[in-house]
């Protein structure tokens, strides 16, 4: 297994991640550390991290590194929690869900710009450490008045900060081929003559090319997110926070009255039990069959 491989031991990493802050002190510490391999990865991509290259910068060998942080993997995850430090939300009392949102999401934006790795850091078993944490409960916080079930809640934010991450990486592609190649993506676009010349069997295509689509592209991340933001409105007008139930609420069986459990947890019930269910069901047969 290779550097790049290894995944991250969970208990070592949280313990560096939320263990108490190291006093600051001249020479190596686990600050100097992750600061060294941000500056490493902003300059030359996640891939090309490795802790011969930190310690290098250090003038010390990779083993020194060792006696601060496990390896490469566990220090991909404190990197990831120290940028988040780097733009911390203020509070926002006086933001309604939306400009809370969308103050949140530019912050987030504005940090993967800083540092395009940070989309090839991300994982659904990377570890979150008090600074993510701290931008998650905010964004959590400012959509929770909207007035949404708090599963739609998580669902809203998880699906903003995935459009975001989504258009980040897609600029991360295109800011590293820019930097690989030394040629634009313009320029390589409008090169490419002899695709154009076989795109005419388009219909669509053409009609939008020749009306002007293409001209003056719209922003990705501006049109984006305030659609997204859009369809959250939509949900909140429609009456979304009545969908799913709070998790705090107890409704009664519709057949035998008895107060229902768990009611919130997923799509909301109306019987206390299978038998009640099937009566339910034998209850609707046997109307049916009196109308007829």
């Amino acid at each position: 297994m290779t550097e790049d491989d290894a995944q991250p031991d969970p208990e070592r990493a949280i313990e560096l991640l939320w263990g108490a802050p190291e006093p600051d002190r001249p020479g190596l510490s686990l600050g100097r550390i992750i600061a060294a391999a941000i500056e490493v990865a902003d300059a030359e991509g996640l891939a090309a991290l490795s802790m011969r290259k930190v310690a290098e910068r250090f003038g010390t060998t990779t083993m020194s590194l060792y006696r601060y942080v496990p390896g490469k993997a566990e220090l991909v995850e404190l990197m990831r929690d120290a940028v988040h430090g780097e733009f911390p939300m203020k509070p926002s009392a006086g933001l309604g869900w939306r400009a809370g949102l969308e103050h949140w999401a530019r912050r987030v934006w504005e940090m993967h710009r800083c540092h395009p790795w940070l989309v090839h850091s991300a994982g659904t078993r990377r570890l979150p450490g008090p600074n993510i944490m701290a931008g998650y409960d905010h964004a959590l916080d400012v959509a929770s008045r909207s007035g949404l079930a708090p599963a739609q809640v998580i669902a809203v934010v998880n699906l903003v900060g995935g459009f975001v991450e989504s258009v980040a990486r897609q600029a991360g592609e295109t800011a590293e081929l820019q930097r690989r190649t030394g040629v634009s993506h313009e320029r390589w676009w409008s090169e490419r003559e002899s695709l154009f010349e076989r795109l005419d069997g388009y219909p669509a295509l053409t009609r939008l090319w020749k009306g002007g689509g293409m001209d003056a592209p719209l922003d990705p991340f501006e049109f984006g997110l305030q659609r997204t933001l859009d369809g959250v409105q939509a949900l909140i007008e429609g009456g979304g926070s009545e969908v799913m139930r709070d998790e705090t609420e107890r409704g009664e069986c519709a057949i035998c009255g008895k107060p229902l459990e768990g009611v919130g947890r997923g799509r909301p019930r109306d019987y206390c039990s299978r038998a009640c269910q099937q009566r339910a069901y034998r209850r609707r047969q046997a109307e049916a069959s009196a109308s007829e």
